[in-house]
Order: C-alpha cells, then structure tokens, then sequence
C-alpha cells in the first residue's frame, strides 16, 4: 500500500456523472456540494459499459477525462471502477453466450446487472479489452486512488460453457479419478453413479457432495475472473485493487476471494429502526459490528466500506429512515472495527429508474439544506481529525469459526432439523457478548490459524475440511480454550458422515460421544441446569431446536437436562485435555446462558477489553491500536440519553473537531446514538 492509501480515513460516495452529462450546471453544483460535504474520494464508473462503449470497439472517454479531471482539480481522489457488473445491450444481443442460464437450463434474457457468464470466452475477452484500456489511460493518475474491481461479485451460471469447465475442475480435484469422486458423493445411493464425466451435466443437489464441489467451483470461477480484470490492470497500475462484498450474502465463498486483492471492502445496509421508535438498536449494531470483524479478519488488515446509505434503502419491503445521529453511529461503528473509508451509494439520487428513490448525499431536492447532508458533512469532519488513525490495527484474542462451506453443508443437509437450523444466526448469538463487553474478535473460517488465538468459538462446526480437527486437537493440548456445540462433528469435506461416533474426529478433545440428537418442534422447549460451581453462575436456562444426547468419556458435566426421557443427562460438558480444555454445549440455549458462559469465559481468560469501566445497558466501546496511541470509540445504541465513567487514563474526546482533555473518573454524556471518541498513549 502506498503512504496516500493510509493516510485518512475515506470519505467517499459511488458517483454517476455520466448521468447527468446533458445537464452541466448539476455537475458543477456536484463539486462544491462535495467539498462543503467534506468528501476526499468518488468512485466512478461502476455501470459505465456503455458509456465508454457504446458500440463493439468504439471507444468513448471524453467525458471520463472531463470527470476525472473535475475531481482531481476539486481535492477528491478518485476509485476507478472496471465496469463489468452490466454488460452492454449491443454485447448481450451480439454475444448470447455472455448470458447466463439458469438452473432449468433456460438462457437469461439481458436485464438487470450481475447478469453474466464467469466463463465465457468472449465475456472475459471483452472485459479484458475494456479494463486495460481504462489501466493504460487512468492506471498512472496522481488522483487515483484504487481500483474498485466489478461490482457485488455473486449468481451462478448453468450453461455448457461452465459445466465443461466445472467437469475439468472435478477432475483436477480428483486427479481424474471418476471412481474416486463417486465415492466422495456416495454416489450409488439412489443409482446417482457417473460412469463418464460427461454425464455430470447437471446439479443434483441431494447428491450433497455434487452440491458443494459446484459452489466451490462457482467461487473458483468467480475469483479466476476476477483475478484476469487485475491480470490486465496491472501492467499499467500498481495502484492497491479490491472488489466490494455483501453483507449476509454466502453464495460465494469470499475467504477465497482475500488473497487476491489488496484489501477488502464490502457494502454494509443494516436495518436500523427496525424495532421501536427511537429504541434500542443495539440488535442491529451486533450484526454490522459482526460483519465488520469478519471483513476486517479475511486479511487482519483495515477494511473499506465501500457502500453504505447516508438515509434508507429502496429494495427492502419496508425502508425506514435513520433517526438523527445513527448515520455518524454506524460509519463510526464501521471505523472502530477497522474500517478505514465509509464510502456511500450513492451520492446523488437518480431521477430515474430502479434506485432513483434510494437514499444519497444529495437529495431530489439537490442542495445543502437536508437533514442527511448535514449530517455527512459533520461526518466528514470528523473523520478528517481521525486521520492520525489510518491503519490502526485491531488486535483480537478470540477467534469466532464462521466457515461458508460449513453453512452450505449445513444448508442442504436433510437431518432431524430441516427448518430453523440458523447457522448464521446461531454464530451471531455467540459474537455478541464479546462486542457488548468491548472484547475484540476475529470472525474467521475453519482454515485459520488457531494458534492467533487464547479462545475459539466454533457453534454448529458440522462440515470439518481436511485437518481442522487435528489443528483443533493440537491446539487445545497446547493450551487454548475450544468451545463448541451440538451439531459439530458431523461430516467431512465431502458431506460424507463419519462412522465410529459423532463429533467424529472432535471427540477425543472433546472427550465424549453423541448418540443420538433430539429436535424440537416450535412449541416444545426443554431446560438445562447448570450444576457445577466453576462455572461461578447458575440457574436454569430454557433450550429449544436442537439436543443432542452424549456421552462422556473423559468430559467433566457442568449441566444436565431438566425434562423428556433424558432428563438428568449431561447438556453442557468440558474436558481438560493437555493444557487446554474444550467446551461442548449440547443444546441451543437461551442467549442469556451464551451471556454468562462468555463472561465467565472473559474474565478467567483476562480478554482484555476497549475500555475498563462498566458501561450502560446498550452501549458498547471498541479499541484500534496504533500511530502512538488506543482510539476508543464509546458508542450509544440507545435513543435516549446515557452517561458514563472515564477510568484512568490519559484520555482525550475529540469534541466539535477539537481534542479535549478528559480528566479521570469523570461523567461523560452521550445523547441519543451518540458515540465518543477518545484516544489515550498507548503506553498508558
């Protein structure tokens, strides 16, 4: 990374001048409202295709020069976006093969965007032409910034162009071994064997092993084209390049993406105001604040956000606006997990078309004088003073397994649950005691290295890929701390069930066998009461979903279930095991049990947290470290007015963009979603 990329935090927005070519004045009134609005960067060209190509080989940018040019001149850089996330009519007519087709075989009409093939020769080819001539013209531009690589990477493609690349795939897999991979998908069950590779035409997703080599090769596909846009920018630009993730999306495997781009970025729509008004939202907050560790850890380095709305949505069945100060709470939430740029979609409404009613820095109305960009522009304030604190790390003790094979497996699995299995939820349920007591986590999959770590948390673990559990085993004999639960243990790679016991390979950690796993129905619940005094907590906590019924074999029992015919058997567990020990939790309990087990967990293992003071119910501290001192961001999801305690500590809170001393044991006010910014030396 070159020192500019590191030198602020980013304030930026998806900018689409081509838009409003005809009309020059509003392009004009585009660059003061940006300086006034404190923006330092503007992505552009992210749709541009057929702006820039109107017709095959005619090649226009005039008025990408003119853009580009204004930006630079007005003090913003610019993030150059290659624009093959919509491809041109003329392209989709003239080329049908571009075009995807779907799970019944039917070719894909052009519309929408994200619309096309990943292994079409003519696409890649085409896309190869347009990325190294925007290289060749923009790659060595002072105001350039980075390279923003498509657009929202994500769909698959069935048509025979890919499952001839998805057969050479398979057989590299296994090393052209047909009798191998029908073994790996216990293919003779239902009379599903391949006795030629050409018959593997189609997906079959009960055949699980099928279904989870196809999302792997998707992801694989997905990444090689990517990898051929960098492969033409590079000869021309050595400037940093990402490509921007979703949220809760898992269709693609983004750990595999992370190698291959400088840094990560990804587009961040929390459903804040989803509860009542003007109430807690510290529900929503645990979700970004999830994802934002998860972005951040896929490198350990600091992220992007590339996409946020500074109102609401358009695409949602309900679009809520955010109440005063929750914009400035959740880009700042953004940059106390690592974040450094909160960028926006988009910076000017539209005024037609699909997102012409989606929220913007500039309104319909097309001035200063909003509620959102006034706000924006007081972000964009702040966020200049914290430019001390560009590429401050996040230094974690926790590592939380949140693996998207794992969760593909789980999905498409048909066991004694087939609905709310909820791996995603499940994990987020475990993150959030941590982030409600400011102990950093790392949100990373089953491929990483476990000795980063004093603590892993690794819910529903049922997919182990190869060597995780011996990794696991060995860790924990070394002295780390495992926690995991009910279905975890379950099946290999291959979604192949291992025989000899459940948690299969986990069970001598673990030291104990499950036998059998009760489900519940929605109206049924069991208990679990925790009898053993080491966990120092105790109560009766209520368990639903799932329940498996164990054994232990060298495992300690710390709870037992209350009800049904297995009542007085083992339901919360630990081993001690070398010098570690592993946990197992053996229902789905009440979140308030994960509560008390983690705060034990936290305060035996001394995780050390952003800030040591109590802090009121809902708002939650954060900790950067780095450039000479902690950056603690003190933030209030609450909408009513809180206050709290500074410890002691040298601290200073940057206050109306001024750095104001912070005497100890002093009250500190927050107002409705407000958030504190302090830092302290860090050798304080």
């Amino acid at each position: 990374m070159t020192n500019e990329f590191r030198q602020k935090i980013w304030h930026g927005a998806d900018y689409n001048p081509e838009q409003w070519l005809e009309v020059s004045a509003i392009l004009e009134e585009d660059l003061r409202l940006m300086r006034l609005s404190h923006l330092s960067s503007a992505s552009i060209g992210i749709f541009s295709w057929s702006m820039l190509e109107p017709r095959e080989g005619e090649f226009e940018f005039g008025w990408l020069d003119s853009v580009i040019e204004n930006l630079s001149n007005n003090g913003q850089k610019f993030v150059m976006a290659t624009p093959t996330g919509a491809k041109p009519h003329w392209m989709a007519l003239r080329y049908p093969e571009i075009r995807r087709v779907n799970a019944n075989g039917q070719r894909e009409a052009q519309k929408a965007r994200h619309n096309h093939c990943p292994t079409s020769p003519i696409y890649r080819e085409k896309a190869a032409i347009i990325d190294e001539k925007l290289a060749r013209r923009y790659g060595q531009h002072p105001a350039l910034l980075a390279w923003h690589i498509s657009n929202e990477f994500s769909g698959e493609c069935h048509c025979d162009l890919c499952f001839s690349a998805f057969r050479s795939w398979l057989k590299e897999r296994y090393n052209d071994d047909l009798d191998a991979l029908n073994r790996a998908y216990w293919s003779r069950f239902w009379s599903h064997s391949y006795s030629t590779w050409e018959e593997i035409n189609f997906i079959d997703s009960p055949v699980h092993g099928l279904d989870l080599d196809w999302r792997r090769f998707m992801t694989h596909q997905t990444v090689d084209f990517m990898n051929q846009e960098i492969a033409a920018i590079r000869p021309h630009s050595s400037v940093p390049a990402t490509t921007n993730m979703m949220g809760d999306f898992t269709g693609l495997d983004y750990a595999q993406f992370a190698p291959h781009v400088d840094f990560i970025s990804w587009d961040a729509y929390p459903q804040w105001g989803n509860g009542e008004f003007m109430g807690d939202e510290s529900e929503v907050g645990a979700w970004a604040a999830f994802h934002h560790d998860m972005f951040r850890s896929m490198k350990g380095i600091p992220f992007w956000l590339m996409e946020c709305s500074p109102a609401q949505t358009n695409w949602r069945p309900v679009s809520k606006l955010k109440a005063p100060n929750v914009h400035r709470l959740s880009a700042l939430q953004t940059v106390a997990h690592g974040g450094d740029a909160v960028m926006y979609f988009q910076w000017r409404q539209s005024r037609g078309s699909s997102e012409k009613f989606h929220g913007a820095v500039v309104s319909h109305q097309g001035s200063e004088n909003t509620r959102v960009f006034g706000e924006v522009s007081v972000l964009g304030g702040e966020l200049e003073d914290l430019a001390d604190m560009a590429g401050a790390a996040t230094n974690a003790r926790v590592g939380l397994i949140y693996d998207f094979e794992n969760l593909w497996a789980i999905w498409n699995e048909q066991g004694p649950r087939n609905e709310g299995k909820n791996p995603e939820k499940i994990t987020r349920d475990f993150y959030k005691p941590f982030w409600k007591r400011g102990v950093s986590v790392d949100v990373v999959p089953s491929t990483a290295d476990f000795f980063d770590y004093q603590l892993i948390v690794a819910p529903m673990l049922y997919l182990l890929r190869p060597g995780v559990a011996e990794r696991l085993t060995e860790w924990v004999r070394a002295g780390g701390t495992l926690v995991t639960t009910y279905w975890s243990g379950l099946a290999d790679e291959n979604d192949l069930c291992f025989l000899g016991g459940f948690p299969g390979p986990l069970r001598e950690v673990l030291g104990l066998r499950v036998e059998e796993t009760d489900t519940l129905h929605a109206h049924q619940s069991n208990s679990v009461r925790v009898t053993a005094p080491e966990l120092k907590f105790e109560g009766s906590f209520e368990a639903r979903d799932y329940c498996d019924l164990i054994h232990t074999e060298t495992a300690h029992v710390l709870a037992t279930y209350e009800k049904d015919f297995y009542a007085g058997r083992a339901a919360v567990t630990v081993n001690k095991f070398g010098e570690g020990r592993a946990f197992y939790i053996a229902a789905r309990l009440e979140s308030e049990f994960q509560e008390q087990l983690i705060a034990h967990l936290i305060e035996e293992l001394e995780l050390p947290s952003a800030l040591d003071v109590e802090l009121p119910e809902g708002v939650v501290a954060q900790k950067r470290e780095g450039n000479g001192y902690d950056w603690i961001f003190v933030a209030n999801f609450n909408g009513a007015e809180v206050s709290f305690t500074t410890p002691q500590g040298d601290f200073e809170r940057l206050q109306n963009r001024v750095w104001e001393q912070v005497h100890n044991n002093t009250s500190q006010t927050l107002v409705a979603y407000d958030t504190a910014i302090l830092r302290r030396p860090l050798s304080a």
